[in-house]
């Protein structure tokens, strides 16, 4: 008698996933069965009716009521500094009850920077080469001394890096953090399927599964028991932030506050574009709703689209940094069909699967499509939501690629620039280059100084200040 579950994919039409269960073991059945439980065949049936049409890849949305969403101008570019002050000790109240948890979406491997580990293992810093984990780790234990309060760090993997970051962790003692405050768990996945909505096999025992994009973030959230822990703690607000960009504030009282001062679900930080084509989804405004388009969907008229003064009307570039309320997540991540979700979108990519043959092949051109669900889609859903301007010198500066934009190189004299200006605002001279990199490396630990204030406390408590003559590490 046949499997039940291979039964359900007969009659689903998804029957191909176990064509080769004659030839597998027994821990190989295991693993398929595993697999395939993990799938919602219903609802694979559904993103195929909607995302495999032939003009499921053509952006028919209506941008006639589209406009730029507002935000809150960061002091430097005309902002209240009366209202970031506010913001600023709101945020520090709720700092100091303990109301908040980080929260990184650490799940990718180092592939784009030839790197065969997880992500968060690369090491990014300019003179310790510390990894973005370690970066993130004391600036969250710098926070915690600051604000004398426990900061829980929610870490989300994949199923692929799940027990290499756990033993990362655990092999650098938590890099000084507290064991228990630190939670992994494993975003979910989605099979890939072909253009024919089969599902499809990387192996005869083992279907093609991908994560399900950041997105997914919100249900693994729930699912893994985070937001309960969060409500056992007294903790009603998570700091969302990506694990590739060294330069982000983990944890920023004024961001916090603004949040709570607005009355918001989600809120997120804003840069203003360096030019029309800058590849980075753009905050908009719609049928009175903030979303994000990403840049590949901005008609062009839109995005060269210029204001009275000359600047660019669609500027607000989204860095992946958000805050999101407890009630909101657990809304948006629920299991519950009546609460809205996120919807999925489709990329087409080279995926390697077996052919007809039972033969892994590695397609040369798109053979398949990922389904993936991205976080800022929730923005709609929000009740209020806050946009806040931050400066891209101070809190963007990813690690994507190997070389050129937005590599290990243009992010380590991002790191420098910024601690070079941190001396300079405590009366210091820092030598540069001509392009303003210091000309002396320069690393600050967060232990010392995780931003500019805190820098400047440290900085000026020190009896002898050191040579800024040759490089600098403060720890």
């Amino acid at each position: 008698m046949a499997h039940p579950l291979i039964t359900e994919f007969e009659n689903a039409g998804q029957g191909q996933v176990f064509q080769y269960w004659d030839q597998l073991s027994g821990p190989e059945k295991k693993t398929l069965l595993r697999q395939a439980g993990e799938i919602d065949l219903a609802q694979i049936s559904r993103l195929n009716h909607a995302l495999l049409r032939a003009d499921a890849g053509v952006d028919s949305r209506d941008y006639s009521d589209l406009n730029p969403a507002p935000y809150i101008a960061h002091p430097s570019n005309g902002g209240d500094p009366d209202a970031w002050k506010e913001a600023t000790a709101m945020g520090e109240a709720a700092l100091r009850a303990g109301r908040v948890a980080a929260f990184v979406v650490a799940g990718g491997q180092g592939t784009r920077l030839g790197f065969d580990k997880p992500k968060g293992f690369f090491p990014v810093t300019p003179i310790r080469q510390k990894s973005l984990f370690q970066v993130f780790a004391e600036k969250i234990k710098a926070a915690e001394v600051h604000y004398r309060s426990r900061l829980p760090w929610f870490i989300m993997t994949s199923p692929f890096n799940h027990a290499d970051t756990m033993a990362f962790f655990h092999e650098h003692d938590f890099f000084g953090l507290s064991e228990e405050r630190v939670r992994f768990f494993r975003q979910g996945r989605m099979p890939a399927v072909g253009f024919n909505g089969q599902i499809l096999l990387s192996g005869k025992g083992r279907i093609a599964m991908n994560p399900d994009g950041h997105g997914g973030s919100l249900p693994a959230l729930v699912r893994s028991g985070a937001t309960r822990l969060m409500a056992e703690n007294g903790i009603d607000l998570l700091s969302y932030f990506q694990v590739d960009n060294p330069l982000c504030k983990v944890i920023d009282p004024a961001f916090i506050g603004f949040h709570i001062l607005g009355g918001a679900d989600m809120s997120s930080k804003m840069i203003p574009k360096a030019y029309a084509e800058e590849k980075m989804g753009v905050f908009c405004l719609q049928s009175g709703k903030v979303v994000v388009i990403e840049y590949s969907d901005l008609p062009a008229d839109l995005m060269h689209a210029k204001d009275d003064l000359g600047n660019l009307r669609f500027q607000s570039g989204s860095i992946a940094i958000h805050l999101l309320s407890l009630e909101f997540i657990e809304k948006m991540g629920a299991a519950d069909p009546s609460s809205p979700g996120l919807p999925f979108h489709r990329a087409q990519k080279k995926i390697p699967a077996l052919d007809a043959d039972g033969n892994v092949c590695l397609p040369n051109s798109p053979n398949g499509v990922k389904y993936e669900r991205f976080v800022f889609d929730a923005l709609p859903f929000s009740k209020e939501s806050v946009v806040l301007e931050t400066r891209r010198a101070s809190e963007f500066s990813p690690v994507k690629n190997r070389q050129g934009l937005d590599s290990p190189g243009t992010s380590a004299e991002a790191q420098m620039k910024e601690f070079a200006s941190w001396l300079e605002g405590a009366g210091e001279i820092v030598a540069k280059t001509d392009n303003g990199v210091p000309l002396y490396p320069i690393e600050v630990s967060p232990l010392f100084g995780y931003d500019e204030a805190t820098f400047l406390q440290k900085w000026k408590s020190l009896a002898k200040k050191p040579d800024l003559n040759q490089s600098l590490y403060l720890s």
